[in-house]
């Protein structure tokens, strides 16, 4: 029996039948620049948030105050979710566009120029919330991102190592990627490496490969509340 837990999407639970995202898989989430992958993977995290299931973000698009801030501005609360502990940010991206804030139990600076770094940061995210919790959510945003600044076979491999620690830790992950924004060969490779992927074309969202499911497409909107599918069922 496949195990799934809620997408915190609205609506495609319900497009999938159910709780949609098969526990201890990696999703990706990939679609043009500006579709809501971002968004996606903020209600993803927000809706284990809810549920007092804690989410280890590796954030390479936006800074810790501007991920506050976009995850506020849909209505979701990440102060509350970091002073819980069920919020972790690795922060790849403040340390080269200005001060990063300071380390402590849920935040961890590091640079989209350091790989090795992030996952070693990775590692320690990871062991203080296997301490206290059996389940938890990550994020990867974005993969485009880290291939900007480092050899793209290179991100390949660190999303292959990614994919091992948060499996073995017993976590379930959403990553995102702008469609070709890498080599054809490239992009392959990350859609080889994952177990599900949803595409999102801006108006569109589909279910391409997901365990236990098979392709199903509806509309979506975004909102101040985040995305929503649209169907009807």
């Amino acid at each position: 029996m496949i195990v799934r837990i809620p997408s915190g999407i609205r609506g495609l639970d319900e497009l999938m039948g159910g709780a949609s995202i098969p526990e201890n898989t990696v999703t990706m989430v990939y679609g043009p620049p500006k579709v809501g992958k971002s968004i996606f993977a903020y209600g993803f995290a927000a809706g284990g948030a809810e549920m007092d299931e804690p989410c280890l973000y590796i954030s390479a698009d936006y800074g810790l105050s501007d991920l506050k801030r976009n995850m506020a501005v849909l209505g979701m609360d990440p102060e509350s979710y970091l002073q819980k502990e069920l919020l972790y940010v690795i922060d790849a991206i403040s340390s080269i566009s200005g001060p990063s804030g300071d380390e402590g139990s849920t935040y961890f600076s590091s640079s989209v120029h350091n790989p090795t770094d992030i996952m070693v940061k990775l590692g320690v995210a990871i062991r203080n919330i296997t301490n206290r919790y059996s389940m938890f959510r990550s994020v990867l945003d974005s993969l485009t991102t880290l291939m900007a600044f480092n050899d793209e076979m290179l991100i390949v491999r660190v999303l292959t190592a990614y994919i091992m620690r948060i499996k073995e830790a017993g976590g379930t992950a959403v990553v995102t990627y702008t469609e070709g924004s890498a080599d054809p060969k490239v992009e392959t490779m990350l859609k080889a490496v994952v177990d599900n992927i949803i595409h999102l074309d801006g108006s569109e969202l589909t279910v391409e490969a997901m365990v236990g499911t098979g392709r199903v497409s509806a509309p979506y909107t975004i909102d101040d509340s985040g995305i929503k599918v649209v169907h009807e069922g």
